[in-house]
Order: structure tokens, then C-alpha cells, then sequence
């Protein structure tokens, strides 16, 4: 059971993934069990090349920013499982929270962050009742979003990036990632609000 498992390895969920296992040493996430589907077949990210990102050295390119986030993620936070080579086909409510099924396992979770890309249709069973047409796309593109308030979009069920209506830009769709997760670590903390940084001397 996963306290929370956040789906799809890009900027948004890795995003998601690096504030929740920074939050390690606060004893409202201490012992959760936090997951991330590293699927990043269909990631923006991979033609991209960065040089309008404030703190990444221009003309960096996707590909590469992909694999070194999740070494990142790895190295300073490797309490936050990554799955890869798997994509998930359902997400769905249950008493407990959520069964998500990819194509090679099931996995439960309290919470779910959704952090794929916005393509149509929706792939995922579970989720159709939750999309609407993007709010910040140009309506030629046929994007999709979730419907959501502060990335809520139901109890437990989270979404990020593109897909919860963020323009597709890397700092937005990052920024959307660390706002879940921030979300997610005020809910610990029993509705204070909780920020987890890092600083010199500590």
C-alpha cells in the first residue's frame, strides 16, 4: 500500500516526487511509502531544448533532463520507489483508496497524483468522468485536462502538469508538481500548511 503513488516520469511528477521525499525528516510524512510509474514514453520533454528555464543551463535537452531528475531523485531521495517499464491502463476508487493497474502489475494507494501528458482521448480507465477540454490549449490541438481545484480533483486523486490545465511550459508544469505535492504535505499535517526546504547551517 502506497501513501501516495504518483503517475508519469515527467517534469511534473518528478516534480511531485522530489518535494514529497525531501519531506522525509518531517514527522507528518515520516515512514510514508511514496511511488512513482516512471513511464515517459509520451513525455514533452524528449524533443525539447531548454533555454528559457530559470536554474538549468540553456541549451540543455530533454532527454537528458529526464534521466538526470530521476538520478536525482534516486540518489538524494531513494526512499520514493520508482517503477518503470510499466504504464498504467486504470485508476480506480475503492475503499482503501485506489487500485491502479498497469500493464504488468496492481498496485493500492491512499492517494494518486496524476501527472501525465494531456493528448486525447484519456487512456486511463477510471479517469473519463474527470475530463473536460483544456482550458489553455488552442482548441485545434484537441488537449485534454482533468477538472480540478489546487491539483484536487476528487478525494485522494490528484492531478499535474498539462494535464491539470497548465500551459506546456517546463517551469508552469514543474511548478504544478511541487503545488500537488505541497497539497498532499498539508494534508499530513493535518490541514497546516507545510513547506519543506533545505538551507545552509541545517
Amino acid at each position: 500500500m502506497f501513501d501516495v503513488l504518483i503517475i508519469g516520469g515527467g517534469v511534473s511528477g518528478v516534480s511531485a516526487a522530489l518535494l514529497l521525499g525531501s519531506a522525509v525528516k518531517k514527522p507528518y510524512a515520516k515512514n510514508k511509502k511514496i511511488g512513482i510509474i516512471v513511464h515517459q514514453r509520451a513525455s514533452y520533454l524528449q524533443n525539447g531544448v531548454y533555454n528559457n528555464v530559470y536554474g538549468i543551463k540553456p541549451k540543455t535537452l530533454g532527454t537528458d533532463l529526464l534521466s538526470s531528475s530521476l538520478h536525482q531523485l534516486a540518489e538524494l531521495y531513494p526512499h520514493v520507489k520508482q517503477i518503470e517499464k510499466e504504464k498504467v491502463t486504470a485508476v480506480l476508487k475503492t475503499n482503501f483508496g485506489y487500485l491502479v493497474t498497469s500493464n504488468k502489475n496492481e498496485y493500492k494507494a491512499k492517494i494518486v497524483v496524476v501527472a501525465i501528458n494531456s493528448n486525447s482521448p484519456m487512456l486511463i480507465k477510471g479517469l473519463e468522468d474527470f475530463v473536460i477540454p483544456h482550458q489553455k490549449a488552442a482548441p485545434s490541438k484537441n488537449r485534454i485536462q482533468l477538472k480540478n481545484t489546487e491539483n484536487l480533483v476528487t478525494d485522494g486523486l490528484y492531478v499535474a502538469g498539462t494535464l491539470a490545465g497548465c500551459r506546456s511550459q517546463l517551469s508552469i508544469a514543474a511548478g504544478s508538481g511541487a503545488n500537488a505535492a505541497a497539497e498532499i504535505l498539508t494534508l499530513w499535517n493535518n490541514g497546516e500548511f507545510a513547506q519543506v526546504h533545505d538551507a545552509l547551517g541545517k
